[in-house]
């Protein structure tokens, strides 16, 4: 069978064993190592999302998941069914997979997001109550516990009693007749507790002989007295026998009621052991998972066929076609051997085909390279059917074969007188049968005659592979469809045939004349062409070099040879043929120049040309490689710079925003410990009796505060005189934290008239500053004498005598300097202002009139008292905090 022989050459077999290693069950080991290779899309891409799902799974848990407790029940469920008997291992183990697919199940259920894992395992049934009572009856060490039943445990029970009766009759013989014993041990022979006697002093101890040493000086006896209690011991033996045996097969009997659950418990297990070794084992590769794509289905035109005598197989290529990407592709062999037998670094290949071609054909010297590429290519697909990713870059896209078939390396036969020409006919002949579809019956007929100097006939492998391959090619089915090409008219034969194949070819056309072989190779590439998906072959004929300028099927690839070194690179190198370097490879290794020359004129001109101009196409080819390197590194090291500066920028932010934090934090702290510390003053100053002395001592606290929680009061430098504020200047009133606009010039005063919202007030030029913290400048004037007719004025007034700038008068706000007058009319609000003013006047300081807003009546009211009251020195509407337009403050003279 020719898939078979593919698998061989493919060495398939070592890739299942490697993936073995990674299986955590024995029944997982050995799918891995009999991998079966679905026919099937819907098979693959079903494997490949168990495969996808795991691998996100074990990323998400610490340790992945865990088969612990599961083993191999198969035998054990076969032999339950057929009524016999299990033994408490098996049991055991039975019980410990139910427990391991449970946790299973459960650590499934919890990320129900993994929809092909919970699908799975959701009629998975793991029967607690089976695996609770096992462990009910069977001990860690596989035997029956005396809990299993209460006659059991009376019979252990007295087991127990009679070795005691026995042990005391014996150690009471030891003592007694110390001098007859050999050895001061009570030993077994036959289940029989028995005695190491001397062999001359046997009649000392009366009793049975059981077994003697090899020397024969010892005898092994069963005292007289000891003999009838071994018999009973030995009944009880036998009825525990009796009564284990019996509580294993009750559980026997229960466990074969359950037997196709079981199956298909241990059925599910292994297919996810059997995932999960696909995950790892695709992790430890650095493998990315594949997508199948729709490669190269043509569409006939079938039109333009009718209308003309062109040759049927012209075509039109389907749109959605894409094409073949494999980049940096590593062969996994050549992986393991690097990483666990010291070999040497893998060196990657590009495989990028496009749709339209059918046949690759692949140059280049011995030991290139390309034997290598065609199986990576091979076991490639391979892992992608089975549900493995591909060690190549992402993306990863490759269309689903339903055949790889492959002519790798040689077949000669002394015993079936093969050449290397007949053994490769012999394979092709079987990959062309598979293409077709065709089911080998009987012997083929095969020619004679003489290929290579050899004379030989060529044979069937016999019934057995012929079998085989009726087995094979009866199970295979119809595609999916999404890989099915269109189907033809019955007049046209269809460009591409049924199924879709792979092909792999090694040095096709080898081993006869070189004419005659590359003739063969042209007409054999040119069928696959028509018939097959894809082929890919390594040769030496340069005339297949050719084939790409004749039909855009075909397409040129070769593996590069560095010149300097005379060795090859493994590089694979597309559009451009080998070139040959047999001469060139001569000459380097010291053959004499004539002899080259003479060769080189066998050869002819043309030839070195085409090698010139190949040569000249491999260095244009080195230099863009080498440009397209440098602007990968730099790409790269930008990406770098920018992300190291995203970061910087990020961590900046980042501080910036913690230290707005910490201050905001301060600011807060310090106000809160501020507001307590003047609560704590307000507090004092209520406690006490309220004078003009306690209200200025507040007022001084209340100052210290500010200047050691105010920054603006910390660090604010002493402004420069020189401001002379004019109308329409604005200006800062410090003592009533206000910003108003200046209506009226310095009179002769020193006193300005301004403006803060709708009010209007007289201000001295001492208590305004400029919005930079500039004081005005206060001309000097001469002294006058005070008018008889002077009159108080509401804003202050002048003493007969120039006094000193008044000191800050006190603004504490208590309970007993506030009045509420709301609601009142102006004639009762005047009562009640004077008697307030009255009392205020024997502790100073100043009153807070809440007259609320209103209409604004009474605060006009209010104000035209004050203006004329001979107690006030002036008054002034309260902060916003402290009330507003709606409270008064009045200063007592």
């Amino acid at each position: 069978m020719i898939q078979a022989e593919t698998l061989e050459l493919l060495e398939w077999s070592r890739l299942c064993q490697h993936l073995s290693t990674f299986a955590a069950t024995k029944l997982g080991a050995i799918a891995a190592q009999y991998l079966k290779i679905p026919t099937h899309l819907d098979e693959t891409l079903t494997l490949l999302a168990q495969t996808r799902e795991v691998y996100e799974l074990e990323s998400r848990l610490p340790s992945g998941l865990k088969f612990e407790g599961i083993g191999d029940i198969g035998e054990s469920l076969e032999r339950a069914a057929l009524h016999g008997i299990l033994t408490g291992a098996e049991l055991l183990t039975i019980a410990t997979t139910l427990a391991g697919a449970r946790n299973l199940r459960r650590v499934i259920d919890d990320h129900p997001d993994l929809e092909v894992l919970n699908h799975l395992v959701q009629d998975l049934r793991t029967y607690p109550e089976l695996e609770q009572e096992i462990h009910h009856c069977i001990d860690d060490h596989g035997d029956v516990l005396d809990r299993a039943s209460p006659k059991l445990a009376g019979i252990r029970e007295q087991l127990r009693q009679g070795r005691d009766r026995v042990y005391a009759i014996l150690q009471n013989i030891l003592q007694r007749k110390a001098n007859a014993i050999q050895e001061h041990l009570i030993t077994q022979r036959a289940g029989r507790f028995v005695l190491p006697v001397k062999a001359p002093q046997k009649d000392a101890i009366p009793g049975i002989v059981h077994d003697t040493s090899m020397s024969g000086a010892t005898l092994y006896m069963e005292p007289q007295p000891t003999i009838n209690l071994n018999n009973q011991l030995r009944q009880l033996q036998r009825q525990e026998q009796v009564e284990a045996e019996a509580i294993r097969q009750a559980l026997t009997e229960k466990v074969a009621a359950v037997k196709p659950d079981l199956e298909r418990l241990l059925a599910i297990a292994t297919t996810l052991d059997l995932a999960t070794a696909r995950a790892r084992y695709s992790y430890w590769l650095g493998a990315n998972p594949p997508r199948f794509i729709d490669f190269g289905l043509p569409i006939l035109d079938f039109e333009s066929e009718a209308s003309t005598n062109e040759n049927p197989k012209s075509k039109i290529q389907n749109p959605k076609s894409e094409a073949i990407t494999l980049r940096q592709l590593r062969h996994p062999l050549l992986v393991w051997q690097q990483q666990h037998e010291q070999g040497r670094p893998v060196v990657p290949i590009d495989l990028v085909i496009q749709p339209h071609i059918r046949v690759v054909a692949i140059t280049g010297p011995n030991t290139g390279g390309k034997t290598v590429t065609l199986k990576t290519l091979g076991i490639a697909v391979l892992m992608a059917k089975v549900g493995l990713f591909v060690p190549a870059r992402e993306p990863v896209e490759l269309p689903w074969f339903d055949q790889v078939l492959a002519d790798i390396g040689d077949e000669q036969s002394l015993q079936q007188s093969l050449s290397t020409f007949s053994g490769h006919i012999r394979r092709i002949s079987r990959i062309l049968a598979a293409l077709e579809g065709e089911k080998v019956e009987g012997k083929v007929q095969e020619t004679e005659g003489k290929e290579g100097g050899e004379e030989g006939e060529v044979k069937e492998g016999g019934e057995g592979e012929e079998e085989q391959f009726r087995t094979q090619n009866s199970e295979l089915k119809t595609p999916h469809p999404a890989l099915s090409p269109p189907s033809p008219t019955p007049d046209l034969r269809p460009v591409i045939s049924h199924p879709r194949s792979l092909v792999l070819l090694d040095e096709v056309g080898a081993g006869t004349d070189p004419s005659e072989g590359s003739a063969l190779a042209i007409a054999l590439l040119k069928y696959l062409a028509d018939h097959a998906t894809l082929t890919v072959a390594t040769t030496h004929f340069g005339e297949l070099k050719a084939l790409k300028y004749q039909d855009e099927r075909f397409e040129n690839a070769s593996v590069e040879f560095d010149d300097v070194s005379l060795s090859p690179t493994y590089r694979l190198l597309w559009g451009i043929p080998g070139r040959s370097n047999a001469l060139t490879i001569a000459r380097r290794l010291g053959l004499k120049e004539e002899l080259i020359a003479q060769a080189q004129s066998y050869v002819g001109g043309a030839s070195e040309d085409v090698n010139a101009v190949i040569a000249g196409l491999e260095a244009q080819r080195r230099q863009q490689e080498s440009k397209s390197q440098t602007a990968e590194q730099l790409l790269k090291q930008a990406e770098r710079l920018y992300k190291e500066v995203s970061r910087k920028a990020e961590a900046l932010q980042e501080r910036e925003r913690s230290l707005q934090v910490a201050q905001e934090q301060a600011v807060q702290a310090a106000i809160g410990e501020a507001k307590r510390e003047i609560a704590q003053v307000i507090r004092q100053l209520q406690q006490g009796p309220v004078t003009a002395q306690a209200a200025q001592q507040a007022t001084a606290a209340v100052n210290q505060l500010a200047d050691r929680h105010l920054p603006s009061r910390q660090v604010k430098p002493q402004p420069k005189p020189g401001f002379r504020p004019q109308v329409g200047d604005r200006v800062r009133i410090p003592r009533l934290g206000q910003t108003a606009e200046v209506l009226t010039a310095p009179d002769a005063d020193d006193e300005i008239t301004v403006r803060f919202g709708l009010m209007k007030m007289t201000v001295s030029l001492k208590d305004v500053e400029s919005l930079t913290g500039e004081k005005p400048v206060i001309e000097k004037k001469p002294e006058k004498t005070p008018e008889a007719g002077d009159k108080l004025r509401g804003k202050g007034r002048e003493s007969q005598e120039e006094t000193p700038t008044p000191t800050t008068v006190p603004t504490v706000r208590t309970s007993q300097n506030t009045i509420d007058v709301r609601g009142s009319r102006v004639a009762d609000a005047e009562i009640t202002l004077d008697r307030a003013l009255s009392e205020a006047q024997r502790t100073g300081g100043a009153l807070w009139i809440i007259h609320g807003h209103g209409t604004g009546k009474l605060r006009q009211g209010v104000h035209a008292f004050l203006q004329q009251h001979p107690l006030v020195d002036r008054y002034e509407l309260a902060p916003r905090e402290e009330g507003g337009s709606g409270v008064t403050i009045a200063y007592l003279a």
